[in-house]
């Protein structure tokens, strides 16, 4: 490869002369990979000449990386198009990335040589790579899956491709003041992402509003409205030392010059003249825009169907174009495209790919159908009523007539199918059919929609894919039993242990002899043959302990707080929300916190002493959520600064909850809290972070924690609360007036209300816990219920971190015990269950 020589004679200070600025795209020495920074810092400026700080590191360093990749990734696109497989394009509204920079050099197994060339350079990797900004693309759980996923496909030379959109400001950046949780705009972009190039040949046009014309012979299209331009960039996914390189294909909405009206713009009228422009840029502005008003829900719907179209019209084009003017049929379409939707998001996948198959390809409609249902599969992701979406109808027909003219139809010929075939099921079709024609308020039922259309549906638990067939969708199952499938969730090897715990990583391999297990998890069985190995045992408190004292020093950083590293780091993270029960969390600190007041100081000396910590973003309109972010806040500042009882309990809140946030948390972890109400998380996957990297968990038999504590070994699991099938009964119990609570329960809210964490009313969200019934009362999440359980669970935990070796076993055999919660287990299950698809290494 032809290398460009560079004259160095003004080389930004900082950068030693002996280092030429030369490309080198694919170096592997550090020596040349020094040379191949120098050269971006020189050739591919994006500040002022004559710098060379971390930040102008950072971004060449990311761009000398993004070399390699794009080598990479050319030859996998190649490679795929030469060979034509059948291909999984996968859709989410969420990706929760993280930091791509060493996740890149680690999957491409250079992060030593990286680490040399930058020390060459006069800066450490890790100060480096702290320069860069999470994408903000997700909220949570959801997005970081869609995340995992990727990995693995590409790790598993699977052929397939996430489709997403380039939000401009994601979720938001949480920040903590007096008033609790503020939300400012996420900056991500504010400089630009150089993991991303731009495809200035992928353009689709999308509609919006407009209306249907019928032709003489009867065919319909879709005309007029508004049509934006959706541009693509993608992001490259490399697998863990594998050649082959995924794309993450994100759409931008953009309006042409064509839209700009320049009379209107002379004429003074500058609004008026840029609208289309200034519409195109709200489509990707934020992630999930507030949909309290109808011009929200407008947005958010419109964002979802643009994620859609665009994506469909590139699969059909990619489809075609593989087919190279060859002869091919569109029913040869689902033998090759496997259309996953993550949730019920990109549900108006469904009537777009039946519109683009009828009114632009000219099938039928039985053709259509057919392609279409074998095309797609759903992943649902919650049971929880809000959760599972409904679009007002009269906003459908406004924005997208076409689509709802097809989804009406779907309807109506599932409804004669049941009338037809199962008349046993009659009575059932107002709670099966997918339109609900409610005169007050008529809306589209899109998990509905999903599970009439496509050829699998599948839950992320074992327990959660249970209640969706005993519960939720147990009509359709007695129409399509083999429909329905469970995918346990897991979670990347890589960034989850790997990356994010070098030392507990080369421990585990140095005691396995091999580090195989970072592709093939199942093989941390074999750590517990070791875990009452007391010089094993030694070791793997020695990593632990490092990963805490990089946690203690995170939290003084960010917060001021000082922690020791000595207590049992005890910490929840999770999106805010009632059902995670973050307030059963705090009130059971309260009560902790209230006993200690009450001890001698000989006695608070035979206490376990404790740093809880809580993170996670409320969303911006919740309101209960933001109480309860503000009450743990109130609580720390009360219980941090009490000089009687700070050496044996603090409470922090971690501000801004993020990936690469958790990436410090999990690894210095002890504890962990999932204590949702059960039968309401679908699964959880931070979980299956925790339990990984050596963490015990306290939790309830919700989601996925069922499968981990079978894996793990109950006795390593500290389990309370009630469980799903008891749930519905003691919310009855409950309305019926017949609770009684705990003596603890009520003490633990009595404090609150003796303002001895502040003046802030707290009565709403207390009022919450109280009353047998009623809106936004009677303790619809069992807070009450489940306290006492809880307690006495805590002070099994308090018992079992005192014997040091116990303590240590069981973490052992955490990790030993979470084989079954890689993302490539999970990865191979779809590939091979539900799209059908084999891997395709690059040669």
């Amino acid at each position: 490869m032809a290398t460009k020589k560079a004259n160095n004679g003004s080389a930004a200070p900082g950068i030693p002369a002996e280092i030429p600025a030369i490309a080198h795209p694919l170096a592997e020495e550090p020596a040349e990979i020094a040379s191949n920074i120098n050269y971006h810092v020189q050739y591919s400026p994006h500040f002022s000449p004559f710098k060379f700080e971390p930040e102008q590191a950072y971004y060449a360093t990311a761009e000398s990386v993004r070399d390699r990749l794009i080598q990479q990734w050319n030859d996998t696109y190649v490679h795929y198009h030469k060979t034509d497989p059948k291909q999984t394009y996968y859709l989410s509204m969420e990706y929760l990335q993280g930091r791509a920079l060493t996740n890149a050099i680690g999957n491409l197994n250079i992060q030593d040589a990286y680490a040399d060339a930058l020390n060459k350079l006069g800066h450490g990797l890790e100060e480096i790579a702290e320069q860069e900004k999470d994408a903000a693309l997700g909220n949570g759980g959801l997005g970081r899956l869609a995340s995992c996923f990727l990995d693995s496909m590409a790790t598993l030379n699977l052929p397939a491709w996430g489709y997403g959109l380039r939000y401009r400001y994601g979720l938001f950046k949480q920040k903590i003041t007096k008033e609790g949780q503020e939300e400012i705009a996420e900056d991500w972009l504010e400089k630009f992402s150089p993991w991303e190039v731009v495809r200035h040949d992928v353009v689709f046009p999308v509609r919006f509003f407009g209306h249907v014309a019928v032709s003489p012979s009867g065919s319909r299209k879709w005309i007029g409205g508004e049509v934006m331009k959706a541009l693509a960039y993608d992001v490259p996914i490399p697998g863990y030392k594998t050649k082959n390189t995924i794309s993450l294909r994100l759409w931008e909405a953009k309006a042409g010059a064509e839209d700009f009206n320049l009379f209107q713009f002379n004429d003074g009228q500058y609004e008026v003249a840029a609208q289309l422009h200034s519409q195109a840029q709200q489509i990707c502005a934020v992630l999930y825009p507030g949909d309290a008003t109808e011009s929200g829900k407008l947005l958010r719907l419109k964002q979802q169907f643009f994620l859609c179209s665009a994506s469909l019209q590139d699969i059909i084009f990619r489809f075609k174009e593989r087919k190279d003017g060859g002869s091919w049929q569109w029913s040869e379409f689902p033998s090759k495209v496997a259309v996953q939707l993550n949730d019920t998001h990109p549900t108006l996948a469904i009537p777009e790919l039946m519109r683009l198959l009828m009114d632009d390809e000219g099938l039928a409609w039985d053709e259509a159908w057919d392609v279409t249902s074998r095309t797609i599969a759903y992943t649902n992701h919650t049971v929880l009523p809000e959760a599972l979406e409904k679009w007002s109808q009269v906003v459908m027909w406004k924005l997208l007539p076409r689509h709802m003219e097809i989804i009406e139809e779907i309807d109506k010929r599932f409804i004669t199918m049941i009338r037809s075939s199962r008349t046993d099921l009659e009575s059932k079709i107002p709670n099966m059919c997918i339109l609900d024609n409610n005169p007050q308020k008529p809306v589209v039922r899109m998990a509905n929609l999903c599970v009439v259309s496509a050829h699998s549906v599948n839950g992320v638990a074992q327990l959660h894919s249970d209640i969706l067939k005993a519960e939720l969708f147990a009509d359709y199952v007695s129409i399509w039993p083999t429909k329905f499938q469970n995918k346990t969730n897991g979670i990347t090897p890589r960034r989850w242990l790997r990356f994010c715990s070098p030392e507990l990583s080369n421990i585990i391999s140095k005691w396995l002899k091999t580090d195989e297990w970072v592709t093939n998890l199942d093989k941390l069985a074999n750590l517990r043959k070791f875990s009452d190995n007391e010089e094993f045992q030694a070791e793997w408190a020695s990593a632990k302990m490092a990963n805490k004292q990089r946690l203690a020093q995170y939290i003084l950083q960010v917060t001021g707080e000082s922690i020791d590293p000595n207590s049992l780091f005890d910490i929840q993270v999770k999106r805010i929300h009632e059902y995670k029960r973050q307030l059963l969390n705090i009130l059971g600190a309260i009560y902790r916190y209230k006993k200690l007041k009450e001890m001698s100081p000989e006695e608070r000396k035979n206490t376990t002493p404790r740093t809880i910590m809580i993170g996670g973003k409320a969303f911006a309109t919740y309101t209960n959520a933001k109480r309860i972010v503000k009450l743990v806040n109130d609580v720390g500042a009360v219980v941090n600064t009490d000089p009687e009882v700070n050496e044996y309990l603090k409470v922090v809140f971690v501000p801004n909850y993020n990936v690469s946030v958790a990436e410090v948390l999990i690894p210095g972890s002890e504890l962990s809290q999932h204590i949702s109400t059960a039968g309401m998380e679908a699964s959880g996957t931070s979980n299956m972070k925790f339990a990984l990297n050596g963490c015990l968990i306290i939790g309830t038999l919700d989601g996925a924690n069922v499968e981990i504590r079978e894996e793990i070994g109950e006795e390593n699991f500290f389990l309370f609360g009630a469980t799903a099938d008891e749930v519905p009964k003691l919310r009855k119990k409950r309305e019926a007036g017949l609770f009684k609570p705990d003596p603890r329960f009520e003490e633990a809210m009595q404090f609150i209300r003796t303002g001895a964490f502040g003046s802030y009313d707290y009565n709403p969200l207390l009022e919450s816990l109280e009353g047998n019934s009623g809106y936004g009362r009677g303790d619809y999440f069992l807070v009450g219920h489940d306290f006492p359980g809880y307690m006495d669970a805590q002070a099994r935990v308090d018992e079992a971190y005192k014997d040091r070796k116990r303590w240590l076993k069981m973490s052992i055999l955490s990790t030993a015990g979470s084989g079954k919660f890689s993302s490539d287990r999970t990865i191979a299950q779809y590939a091979k269950e539900i799209w059908n698809i084999e891997e395709c290494p690059v040669p």
